[in-house]
């Protein structure tokens, strides 16, 4: 029996209050240190720190083949095939890290701007990094020890962004993020190693192996599909447009992408294993997706139609006029963002069912279709074209899919889309007055205080009517907590 077996009833709802509290502390500490950068470096350099990033990213999204969520659902003792993932992790690391190293320099000048390549080879170490913390990361995941995750968060934050704050004032440009981006990474590695509730080995224990690629293959390859379809986007502004207009367009996806991660990615941290717990019940899985769908759509669906309402006002305001261009994709990013909600859940979800066949399968359409759509976007309209790229695919290919996968799988879409109606309500009301505000309203900072203000009262009394959701949620984990405890 394991330590997260013996863990009581309550521990993922906890485990999500920590997650939700670190990321709100982390997005907005990131926001505020992204608008200070970006004030100091400028469109061209925060374009070319993105060209490096887009690379950093595409690697990480196979760098351990998947095999590390394996620990996360693992329904034995996870510390016999610790060992093995750990090993895999750590080579495949190595070998991209090489790779990447040497076509940096191509790449960069793919993307035209070949003063990236050092920056590229720099952020690059922070593969290696990954690769070493698989383990215990995945392994504080399944535990439910959020609140230590959140330290160790929140420390590659801020000592990542104390460093790079420096060197851009010391007039480093671009290489300051990269530098800052790793320093913060190494250091809070070593924190991983030093509170994983077991000690990091190596093997290679043959007997899991083949059962660990069979699960993590596919995940690796949706995932690398995934950064086809997150990225992809980034690649065709850059190689396109250019470093300056990347650099427009990626902190228009970076704001649009902040209410998805702030009220998202806490739930996805704790969702695959409280999902896991429930797996060998249906009914519970189908309540406990809804219940946290809900609660996903009442806090981020208003913000998103906020960003994309309120765009003009916001860049302006926020980030100065020099970065007044960004407002063109911001819009329908913003709204492509309150999809991604549904999409990012729905694939957690699923891989508990193990239908990462199916992921798959979706994962390759959409990046095909999307692929396609942002080249003839990006030449007829710029970043513009880009962004309603994004949405257009997102809401006529992607979204059928996912919901057919989802009602195959045991979710009552009928109901689930009909509790998300009021929220949906809420935020078409707050994108009219967003809207509204912005072109009657000026200086920028009166249409963007009021719209905000608006938002967060609407959520406020969207969450105060919900609590019977929240209580239901809790509820749900719980009995699957409970399921557990008497199986094992």
């Amino acid at each position: 029996m394991t330590r997260g077996r013996n863990r009581p009833p309550g521990v993922a709802s906890r485990a999500l209050v920590w997650s939700f509290g670190s990321n709100i502390v982390s997005r907005l500490g990131t926001l505020a240190i992204g608008i200070l950068l970006s004030r100091i470096l400028g469109p061209e350099a925060f374009g070319t720190y993105a060209v490096a990033f887009v690379a950093l990213t595409a690697v990480l999204s196979f760098n351990d083949f998947g095999v590390s969520l394996a620990i996360v659902r693992w329904q034995r003792d996870p510390r016999e095939i610790a060992p093995t993932v750990a090993t895999v992790s750590l080579l495949a690391s190595i070998v991209i890290f090489v790779a990447g190293f040497l076509v940096a320099p191509a790449y960069a000048t793919v993307m035209g701007s070949p003063d990236a390549t050092n920056v590229v080879r720099v952020l690059l170490i922070g593969i290696l990094v990954d690769g070493l913390v698989a383990v215990p990361a995945a392994l504080l995941q399944r535990e439910f020890r959020q609140g230590t995750r959140a330290g160790i968060d929140q420390l590659n934050v801020w000592l990542g962004a104390a460093v790079s704050i420096v060197l851009a004032i010391m007039g480093m440009g671009a290489m300051s993020l990269a530098i800052g981006r790793v320093v913060g990474s190494g250091v809070s590695g070593i924190v991983f190693f030093i509170v994983s509730p077991h000690p990091l080995r190596f093997g290679l224990d043959r007997s899991v192996l083949r059962e660990l690629l069979s699960f993590g293959l596919p995940l690796a390859g949706t995932s690398l599909i995934a950064f086809a379809i997150g990225y992809a986007d980034q690649v065709v502004v850059g190689a396109v447009l250019g470093p300056v207009s990347l650099g427009f367009y990626v902190l228009a996806f970076n704001l649009s992408s902040w209410p998805v991660s702030v009220f998202s990615s806490p739930l996805r941290a704790v969702a695959p294993a409280a999902f896991s717990r429930l797996q060998d019940d249906p009914a519970q899985m189908d309540r406990a997706f809804r219940s946290a769908f809900r609660l996903v759509a009442i806090a981020a669906l208003p913000v998103c139609f906020f960003l994309a309402g309120a765009a003009e006002p916001i860049v302006r305001f926020v980030y100065g006029e020099q970065w007044a261009p960004a407002a063109q994709a911001l819009g329908w990013l913003g709204l492509f963002g309150a999809l991604r909600i549904l999409f990012e859940l729905s694939y957690d979800f699923l891989v508990v069912l193990r239908r990462s066949g199916g992921l798959l399968a979706v994962q390759a359409i959409w990046a095909v279709v999307l692929v396609a759509a942002l080249i003839g976007g990006t030449l007829l309209d710029g970043m513009r074209g880009a962004a309603i790229a994004q949405l257009a695919v997102g809401a006529l290919v992607v979204l059928p899919l996912y919901l057919g996968m989802l009602a195959r799988s045991g979710v009552r879409i009928g109901p689930m889309l009909l509790r998300a109606g009021v929220p949906l309500l809420a935020a078409l009301l707050v994108l009219l007055a967003s809207l509204l505000l912005s072109a009657l309203l000026a200086p920028p900072i009166v249409p963007a205080v009021l719209a905000g203000v608006l938002t967060v009262v609407l959520i406020g009394g969207l969450l105060l009517l919900e609590r019977a959701s929240i209580t239901e949620l809790r509820a749900t984990w719980a009995a699957g907590k409970a399921l557990e405890t008497t199986a094992a």
